[in-house]
């Protein structure tokens, strides 16, 4: 398959990127949505805006109400949302809990799908719980109870989940806290009784939430795919949020290094523009380079997880730890060649900096993929 985007995924992209660099600026949107101190930490506003375009329901499908489209598409959507430091949930929302409701019933579908493509809902994922992302290990636990569950436990860092109108959440039940089978997905609505916050504000200005489920009833209906064998469901998740994460990366990696390369051509230093120091230009060039080198492997990984390919786990790991890298690359060499105004809040590439960590721990980082490239290639 050929690494660039078809005339249609093409049309689909210049209308984001349009869409987004006026409507979705970081001046319109994340600096005025973290001074005011919003407690969602993004303008619902342009959410109903991203349901208009119809990018809310594209991963849905057409069936559903959806647009039926892929990760080609959504990751086109995910790169203008890094490239402007967009604040949304369109990455929780509608890649991973549409992900995650493609395969609930159609009773749950339809308490959810619409409200989400109509840009009137969003949805929470809640896997981690602990510091890091460790989803090889699910101690929150569903205990049969009567016709339902009854659900018990933690979750960690679940970005926007104060603000959802349901958690999508991964439990244990059955086996031990570490057993890859025994898992089961429930949408948890935000009403439940037993459901509590404490929210904090990231790096980046998002909001998350550290979740606590104190025996909350659960009716048969809020299971999402099989009783004890969401492990594959809850991969298929993973997969489609890190992939989604490293195209949002790459957005936040081609937009540092564009302000930073307009910086070289306009900032004088001893009487001389600082992009015409060859050091400099060298680290551009450099950066240049890594940036096109993770732009096709996160595309690569996209096409394969739409073809379904055996390969996609593998691809997708290796993209997650391509674009973390790149993108840790891009903001530190944005922020240097800036020099000490690069440390400063006038200027907007500290911002890119702060989202990149943000990301780079979101289903995580690239050191994790790297081991997790090294076991499925069998070393």
């Amino acid at each position: 398959m050929p690494l660039y985007l078809n005339e249609d995924q093409a049309m689909l992209a210049d209308s984001v990127t349009g869409f987004l660099a006026d409507e979705g600026s970081i001046k319109k949107q994340l600096r005025h949505y973290r001074d005011i101190n919003c407690k969602d930490g993004f303008g619902h506003a342009l959410w109903k805006q991203f349901a208009e375009m119809g990018l809310t329901g594209m991963l849905a499908a057409e069936a559903d109400g959806g647009l039926g489209l892929g990760h080609v598409e959504a990751g086109a959507v995910l790169k203008q949302i890094g490239r402007n430091l967009t604040p949304s949930p369109f990455l929780t929302t509608s890649v991973m809990g549409v992900t995650a409701l493609g395969e609930a019933s159609a009773d749950l579908k339809g308490r959810y799908l619409p409200g989400v493509i109509a840009g009137d809902m969003v949805l929470a994922v809640a896997i981690d719980e602990g510091a890091k992302h460790r989803p090889e290990r699910i101690a929150a636990r569903a205990e049969r109870s009567g016709n339902g569950f009854r659900l018990s436990g933690r979750k960690d860092f679940v970005v926007q989940g104060a603000s959802a109108d349901a958690i999508i959440v991964a439990a244990r039940t059955s086996g031990s806290d570490s057993d890859a089978d025994g898992i089961t997905l429930f949408a948890v609505p935000k009403d439940a009784a037993g459901v509590g916050h404490n929210s904090v504000r990231l790096v980046d200005s998002a909001m998350a939430s550290h979740v606590t489920f104190d025996n909350v009833e659960l009716d048969g209906g809020a299971v999402i795919g099989e009783v004890d064998g969401g492990r594959a469901l809850l991969n298929k998740v993973l997969a489609a949020g890190r992939l989604g994460a490293a195209a949002e990366q790459t957005g936040v990696a081609s937009g540092a290094f564009d302000i930073t390369t307009t910086y070289l051509k306009t900032r004088k230093q001893f009487g001389q523009l600082i992009g015409e120091f060859q050091a400099l230009q060298h680290r551009a060039a450099h950066l240049y380079s890594e940036l096109e080198i993770a732009d096709a492997t996160v595309m690569k990984a996209q096409q394969l997880l739409d073809a379904g390919s055996e390969k996609a786990e593998l691809m997708v790991a290796v993209a997650k730890a391509k674009a973390g890298k790149a993108s840790s690359l891009a903001v530190r060499e944005g922020v240097q060649m800036h020099g000490g105004v690069g440390m400063t809040d006038e200027f907007d590439i500290g911002l890119y900096m702060k989202r990149e960590r943000a990301l780079a721990e979101f289903l995580g980082d690239q050191y994790y993929h790297a081991q997790k490239v090294a076991e499925l290639s069998g070393y």
